[in-house]
């Protein structure tokens, strides 16, 4: 299981966002770079980043930064935030990043993120937010009554390289991830599936483990690591001891 460090980007500056709520927000850097470059430099093998204003905002506000980070690092970058078309997705792979996540979009045009997919191998993530197992759209203001399991379930065979679930309820709050809400949806497809939301100690990593057994390759934390609650380099230690598994789902 791979521990993805996140880097959220607002106005410029690396915060974190308790539940999503743009309010609560908390700044840790004015240089996103930076971050990136420190977690690339201690062993990060995938860094997520959002550019939360443009998932307030539907369109890419960041780009600034964005382009700064990846000048910043070697290490690959997946990245959330305000990507509605395929322009963006190009753009975005162009100037080097590794994967784009597309989140609003899967809910509203499912059959654009399958072409997408399509044009754009191995390259495009489904994020799934959900709040009480119904996913969240629009920068999680809005919450649908889509399941989060059904709309996972739209994107067997499509190419879809993997699904980033995060539970808002959790995220930012560092109480523990919600395992069984993961194991559900990561049984019910195919594609590997990241985990996000509350991941705070190494015993939530050492919880996610037995997770890697129904396809879940990997786990996103953001609040704990800056807080200093999560070792970074402890968290990998305990998640890669299984690593061969986690390599490719089955």
């Amino acid at each position: 299981m791979v521990v993805i460090p996140a880097v959220d980007i607002k106005n410029g500056k690396c915060v974190r966002l308790l539940q999503g709520r743009k309010e609560e927000e908390t700044v840790f850097s004015d240089d996103p770079a930076a971050m990136a470059r420190k977690w690339a430099r201690m062993g990060a093998e995938l860094i997520h980043v959002v550019d939360l204003d443009g998932a307030f905002e539907k369109s890419p506000k960041n780009i600034a930064a964005i382009k700064n980070i990846l000048e910043a690092v070697d290490t690959p970058i997946q990245l959330g935030g305000g990507i509605r078309d395929v322009q963006t997705v190009g753009m975005f792979l162009d100037l080097g990043v590794k994967r784009v996540i597309i989140g609003t979009e899967a809910i509203r045009n499912p059959r654009w993120v399958s072409r997408a997919a399509t044009q754009f191998p191995d390259s495009v993530v489904v994020g799934i937010d959900a709040r009480n197992g119904r996913v969240a759209i629009e920068g999680w203001t809005e919450t649908t009554a889509m399941k989060a399991i059904d709309l996972a379930q739209r994107f067997e065979d499509s190419g879809v390289v993997a699904i980033n679930f995060t539970d808002i309820q959790r995220d930012g709050m560092q109480t523990g991830p919600n395992i069984e809400q993961t194991r559900q949806l990561a049984e019910a497809v195919s594609i590997p599936v990241v985990a996000s939301g509350g991941v705070s100690t190494i015993k939530d990593i050492e919880n996610l483990l037995p997770l890697e057994s129904v396809g879940v390759v990997g786990v996103i934390t953001g609040r704990a690591l800056y807080s200093g609650g999560l070792d970074f380099k402890k968290a990998c230690a305990v998640a890669q001891s299984n690593l061969p598994k986690m390599l490719k789902k089955h």
